[in-house]
């Protein structure tokens, strides 16, 4: 999951942003309104995460632009107001949850969580390709049955090939759908996380790498296709 943080109090967006890497939750910080306008023009979201007073347009202003694109992006406004009609008017906007501050880091991570379930309602839960089973929300992986323990990085770069149903993803998409805009481009974290993932599916290797494009999930594993390099 990856999500966009609009919050000009550049402690809390920090903190908030740290504590959701350690819930293996990507996450980048747009410090006002036109930030938020332009990340969200040039980068894919699963959610975002909206203070309403923020400098530039305001929250509620890139609140109605969300909506009137039809992207769908789900939105949870973070506000200091309690009242009751600041909320009503959150959700008349097309906010999908609402959370007051200060707040603690375990409720918006468990509300986020909620939000992405509601919004997977729209596709299979669980996807199934060439013998594995990924869980995406009880975060479960098998491999013919066999259970398979990730790490979240693992995980996460796991969503986004079995997503893509046997497509070639290039190194620098699963960097962008499993890190940040904090992930260094030159890394080579992409890299040793598909090999460990590999590893840890087991035999015969069902992640390939394409040469030069990226990797895929292999639809027939084991059958060395031509062009295709395990390794």
């Amino acid at each position: 999951m990856r999500v966009l943080i609009v919050e000009d109090e550049p402690y809390l967006a920090e903190a908030v942003r740290d504590g959701l890497r350690l819930e293996a939750i990507a996450a980048d910080i747009a410090p006002d309104g036109d930030s938020a306008l332009e990340l969200l023009g040039v980068n894919h979201y699963d959610l975002a995460i909206l203070d309403r007073d923020i400098p530039g347009p305001s929250g509620d202003e890139v609140a109605r632009r969300v909506v009137a694109s039809g992207s769908g992006l789900p939105i949870l406004m973070l506000t200091a107001a309690d009242r009751i009609d600041d909320k009503a008017s959150g959700f008349q906007l097309g906010a999908d949850d609402y959370l007051t501050k200060p707040f603690e880091l375990r409720e918006l991570v468990l509300r986020l969580r909620a939000l992405d379930r509601r919004r997977g309602y729209a596709r299979p839960p669980v996807r199934e390709i060439a013998g594995l089973r990924v869980d995406p929300f009880r975060r479960e992986v098998f491999r013919d049955g066999r259970h398979v323990a990730l790490t979240r990085k693992q995980f996460a770069v796991l969503e986004v090939l079995v997503a893509a149903e046997g497509g070639v993803v290039s190194a620098e998409d699963l960097l962008e759908r499993a890190w940040d805009l904090n992930a260094n481009p030159f890394t080579n974290a992409v890299r040793i996380t598909v090999s460990a993932l590999r590893k840890r599916l087991g035999e015969p290797w069902i992640i390939a790498t394409v040469p030069g494009v990226g990797y895929r999930i292999d639809t027939a594993p084991g059958t060395g296709r031509a062009g295709v390099d395990r390794g």
